[in-house]
């Protein structure tokens, strides 16, 4: 099991993360994608979610039209872990 990362280091991770947050009353990271439309939105999750899949490792998402919000978080270590951060870097570079 991915073990949590300490605050210092979540803090550290997210300052090489541009645009991701850490989410308020929540052990985990956020991010709010905006697309030109709503098939790049489509095109970047389906891309997300073939990368989520290879490292067994899901995150939870919303997409309206344009707009893609994503909140990680590793539910088995009850909070944010290096999983977590490797999929973050990979989102943003899958939006570009």
């Amino acid at each position: 099991m991915a073990e949590r990362l300490s605050a210092e280091a979540r803090r550290q991770a997210l300052g090489g993360l541009p645009g991701w947050t850490e989410v308020q009353g929540r052990d985990a990271i956020a991010k709010t994608f905006i697309f030109k439309d709503f098939n790049e939105a489509f095109g970047f999750m389906t891309r997300a979610a073939l990368a989520a899949e290879k490292m067994d490792h899901h995150p939870e998402w919303r997409n309206v039209y344009k707009t893609v919000e994503v909140v990680l978080s590793t539910h088995d270590a009850g909070g944010v872990t290096a999983l977590d951060i490797a999929l973050a870097r990979t989102m943003n570079a899958i939006a570009g």
